[in-house]
């Protein structure tokens, strides 16, 4: 009520069920911004045959992934996951340079990230058991399935930090298996707490003819961000290194992309909406393989 005075906001809705009647004639799009554990609990309210976009992660674990698909299958809803980073700029146009062949055969796929986040922002993630990939991680596996497509297996180990004990994990090393020669990994340190001169994130795409390297500047000396930076290389013009303009960030941006999205699949149901639900699900699937890899997915060395 009071932030709805300070900007003029005419209606504050007490509940969800007074927010979805005030929408529902409208023909309006639900927006679900919840902790994950929250989230079937708020699609009970919303009217059957609506559309829905619904914050990741799609649950806390891979059965409340299972009960949101089939509650929006039940409920014959037009449903997305807001897995944005497909929707920000420098991947649209990575993207498109892939698909183009411009990089030849795709032969390694590497996310490295050494920043410090500031995890109190949020304090409900000190009250998950799955904190690391299901909250943060979870973007760099979406991005790798989104290119390379499914993987048929996880190497993970995700752990704590003693300086950030009440939270679950907070470091992450993942292999996504492609087979004998595709390398995919994410590599994720949130705690380099040593100044931004040696802080780095980015995504690095490498094929036969070509290699691309995103600078995602939106991690580094979090929330403030620097610039992104977007350079490739490509063999067959032996121009060497060079940088792309991307007009364009992944926040705001590639929020506008999961919304957008949805509201022409609303218009246009045969229109290939990339942030679905159906094909989010299969990224909880992997982010379930790697909790399950982390927790049961360690081969004794033999040394005698």
């Amino acid at each position: 009520q009071m932030m709805a005075e300070k900007f003029g906001v005419p209606t504050v809705c007490p509940t969800i069920d007074d927010a979805v009647k005030l929408a529902q004639d409208n023909g309006a799009i639900f927006d679900i911004a919840v902790p994950a554990s929250r989230i079937p609990s708020v699609l009970e309210h919303i009217p059957d045959g609506s559309a829905t976009l619904i914050q990741k992660p799609m649950g806390e674990n891979i059965q409340q992934a299972r009960k949101i698909l089939d509650m929006v299958h039940e409920k014959r809803l037009t449903a997305g996951i807001n897995f944005q980073l497909r929707d920000a700029p420098y991947i649209i146009a990575a993207k498109q340079m892939v698909d183009k062949g411009l990089l030849g055969t795709i032969v390694d796929m590497e996310v490295r990230e050494t920043v410090f986040t500031p995890w109190n922002l949020w304090d409900f993630l000190y009250k998950v058991d799955r904190m690391e990939i299901n909250y943060h991680s979870i973007h760099w596996v979406d991005m790798i399935r989104y290119f390379l497509g499914n993987p048929k297996g996880v190497y993970c180990k995700t752990m704590k930090h003693p300086e950030m004990d009440g939270l679950a994990q907070v470091k992450s090393n993942i292999i996504m298996d492609y087979g004998d020669y595709l390398r995919a990994s994410i590599i994720s340190n949130h705690n380099h707490k040593y100044g931004l001169d040696e802080q780095e994130c980015f995504i690095k795409i490498e094929g036969t003819k070509g290699c691309i390297k995103i600078t995602t500047g939106v991690y580094l000396d979090y929330p403030k961000g620097k610039p992104d930076v977007f350079k490739y290389n490509l063999l067959d013009d032996g121009k060497g290194w060079r940088r792309l303009d991307v007009r364009g960030s992944w926040f705001p941006e590639a929020f506008v992309g999961t919304m957008g999205g949805l509201m022409k699949k609303v218009a246009d149901p045969n229109y290939h909406y990339i942030n679905n639900i159906d094909d989010a699900y299969k990224t909880m699937c992997v982010c379930e393989a790697c909790y399950e890899s982390s927790a049961h997915g360690e081969t004794p060395v033999e040394y005698e």
